[in-house]
């Protein structure tokens, strides 16, 4: 063995070997038992960073039920990511200066996903490159056929059940990215806005969105407050930027008697609480803000007879981006004396794209919802029964809260990438029910063809063959919200049957909502089984100051070139050690080196001892509890007795999925009991070639190696190799070690 341990040259050789040799396959022996944990799918569109790395958990727990010898399957995968890959890939394109509008659908298509698979070719070998034992033979993409044919299906069965509808709703649109979102989607961060007092003929109303005043259809005031009780039911004249308009006061128990003056604008095409009283109160949706986040004043334009000066503004106004009107307007409102005064330091919460940071537009648009509260409740039950566990368990409340509270969830998106949503409508039939209003319904499901993933030929109704698929595709948290069920559906049927329920869904608390409770209730309903028996979830991962990592704080830890630097077992245990279940984690390169250091002493120890067995001239027997009762030394008889309660314990610490434990164990043993203390005490009988000596060190080694190879699987692997031993078995497939008598 070389002096000083090099993971560049064992790592990606070991892998090889581990991978040819099919050894991340689960046994074909159909009476071992079955454990399985299906990959959360990275995105393919991008390398891994330091919180993908933390599948570090899951190759850990696979790599274990793996030596007990169960069927372990640890399923590989890649999601499509819809809406960010989009992101992503129209960033390279404004590199060219470029963008998706320069393209057909088609093209555009086709163009992502050249880039898509380029990139995951380069994810899957990073995954590689972290040791994770993933059974590749399995590989699933979001968008394989299969599964495209599964979430297909799954949305037909939904619509089939009352469970998926089409409405006009209010949703939570980026004029930027050019789509709707989910409200869990929705990033809200505080902000300083001016908030203008306006006079409202008699009234003062405060609002932070002068520019959507265009589109007030009434006026609001709380029924219990006394200054606006009689007002209620009245007409009033407005005087506005352009003109007078007229306006209802109506009574709303949401009103604040105490925010502002206690009089509330209502404008139902802008504001999700003003959009529910508006269908209480039949006022019209119109909006003044289209989807491109500029100001639309077409409606205003197209009037005969305008006043000159309300038309210039108009014309003003008309086309500008939001921000920059508002400011117009305020000067406008400022000349015709409407404002009454402007307090500057108005901080209020913000709703934003998760991924541009641009302020979301609330905006009228028809949409697929799925009707959360069916589904919910089964997977309510499934946790309230406990079929399905949380570790930690404090998540398990968090689940239920989520469950309870969730809204109907919007899954159009409207963007070219992603799984397209099966929907056609037939146009002849539109335009039968603009020219004869009496046959139009409330129900938009009617005016809609959903099929499981075949085009239909004909409409259902008139026979026409005039049809036109919805342009939208799916929310990806839809698609990847059956990712258990299908996955094990699209590798074979009997791998199915096999492995769902999947054992354990390990992830960030942090897609909790996100991810964890979708895949419950679709899985719950669609299966009538739990999609996972046990959800894992862990902490994020923080600079060494507990800061987030970003490349704009300069604090980010990237795993490959902390590979590059220490190897990957020494990332793979600083992620482990010292944090439990669900708690974030500081990381630090100082944590990294120090376990590099820790498979260094590994190393030192490995060469310690074929040192002491080259020098040895008798042969040096294997050690056997069979043997155990001719053991002489009490320091043998010691560091045996203490191999075994390290044993029991760290197989218990596995079992109750204690990892940063069970860690520590190991490591502290290794290095504070075996090296520091029992290889001093028997230094003299190693030297001397003490044949007992040396076979109980090596069984100790070699126990210790087994122990510690779902953590470390390169250095132990390796060492594993290097020493002498009964059996030419690989560690990864060799037997979780036992208590010896």
């Amino acid at each position: 063995m070389d002096k000083n341990y090099q993971p560049k040259d064992v790592e990606e050789p070991i892998y090889k070997m581990w991978e040819d040799g099919g050894y991340f396959k689960p046994t074909d022996n159909p009476k071992a038992k079955t454990f399985s944990i299906l990959l959360p799918p990275p995105n393919a569109n991008a390398d891994l960073h330091a919180g993908h790395a933390m599948y570090v958990i899951e190759d850990i727990m696979i790599r274990y039920h793996r030596m007990l010898g169960d069927a372990s399957l640890w399923l590989a995968g890649a999601d499509h990511a819809g809406f960010e890959t989009q992101f992503v890939y129209e960033k390279h394109l404004a590199k060219k200066g470029m963008s998706r509008f320069d393209f057909d659908r088609e093209t555009l298509y086709k163009d992502i996903w050249a880039f898509v698979h380029e990139n995951r070719g380069k994810m899957e070998n990073q995954l590689r490159r972290l040791g994770f034992s993933l059974d590749w033979s399995r590989n699933i993409f979001t968008l394989d056929p299969s599964v495209v044919t599964t979430v297909y299906a799954s949305f037909k069965r939904l619509f089939d059940e009352g469970l998926v509808y089409r409405t006009n709703r209010l949703v939570n649109y980026c004029t930027k990215d050019g789509t709707g979102f989910s409200d869990l989607e929705v990033l809200y961060v505080e902000r300083n806005d001016p908030m203008y007092y306006l006079k409202y003929g008699p009234f003062t109303i405060a609002t932070a969105r002068p520019e959507t005043k265009f589109k007030d259809t009434a006026l609001a005031v709380n029924p219990k407050d006394k200054r606006y009780k009689k007002y209620i039911g009245q007409t009033m004249e407005i005087m506005g930027l352009l003109g007078p308009i007229k306006m209802t006061i109506i009574p709303d128990p949401e009103v604040d008697p105490k925010f502002g003056t206690g009089i509330m604008k209502v404008t139902p095409a802008h504001d999700p609480h003003d959009f529910e009283l508006g269908k209480k109160f039949n006022l019209p949706v119109t909006p003044i803000i289209d989807f491109r986040g500029k100001m639309d004043f077409s409606w205003f334009l197209s009037q005969k007879n305008i006043d000159p000066k309300y038309k210039s503004r108009a014309e003003n106004y008309h086309g500008k981006k939001v921000a920059i009107a508002r400011q117009l307007m305020v000067e406008d409102l400022k000349a015709d004396g409407l404002i009454i005064k402007i307090d500057e330091q108005y901080t209020h919460r913000v709703g934003t794209c998760w991924k541009c940071g641009t302020a979301v537009e609330p905006l009228p648009l028809e949409q697929w919802y799925v009707k959360v509260a069916p589904l919910a409740a089964k997977a309510k039950d499934s946790i309230k029964k406990k079929t399905v566990t949380f570790v930690p368990k404090r998540f398990e409340k968090a689940a239920l809260m989520w469950l309870k509270n969730f809204h109907d969830w919007n899954i159009s998106r409207q963007n070219v990438w992603g799984i397209r949503i099966p929907a056609w409508r037939c146009l002849n039939c539109i335009q039968t029910n603009l020219t004869n209003p009496t046959n139009i319904t409330n129900n938009t499901n009617e005016n809609w063809i959903v099929t499981d993933g075949k085009t239909p030929q004909t409409c259902v109704t008139c026979g026409g063959t005039n049809l036109e698929q919805d342009t939208d595709t799916f929310d990806t948290w839809f698609s990847s919200g059956q990712w258990p069920f299908a996955t094990l559906q699209a590798t074979s049927p009997e791998d199915y049957k096999r492995f769902y329920p999947t054992s354990v869904m390990e992830t960030g608390y942090d897609i909790l909502p996100w991810w964890v409770c979708r895949m419950l209730m679709l899985g719950t309903y669609l299966t009538d089984d739990v999609p996972f028996k046990t959800v894992y979830l862990h902490g994020l991962v923080r600079d060494a100051k507990g800061q987030k990592m970003s490349k704009s704080k300069g604090n980010v830890i990237n795993p490959l070139e902390m590979i590059e630097k220490y190897g990957a077992d020494a990332i793979r245990m600083a992620l482990v050690f010292g944090t439990g279940a669900g708690n974030d984690q500081a990381l630090s390169e100082d944590k990294i080196r120090s376990m590099r250091n820790f498979a260094n002493k590994l190393w030192n120890i490995g060469r310690f001892i074929l040192m002491n067995f080259d020098q040895t001239k008798t042969p040096i027997p294997f050690y056997s509890p069979t043997s155990h009762s001719s053991l002489t030394s009490p320091n043998d008889k010691r560091i045996l007795s203490e191999l075994n309660m390290l044993t029991a314990k760290v197989t218990k610490q596995m079992e109750t999925y204690r990892f940063s434990d069970a860690s520590l164990s190991i490591y502290e043993f290794a290095w504070h009991r075996l090296a520091d203390v029992h290889l001093e005490k028997n230094k003299e009988r190693f030297k001397n070639g003490d044949v007992q000596a040396l076979a109980v060190l090596r069984h100790v080694f070699l126990t210790i190696l087994k122990l510690l190879h779902p953590f470390m699987p390169f250095v132990t692997e390796h060492l594993w190799n290097e020493l002498p031993k009964k059996t030419k078995t690989p560690l990864i497939i060799s037997p979780w070690p036992t208590i010896t008598k």
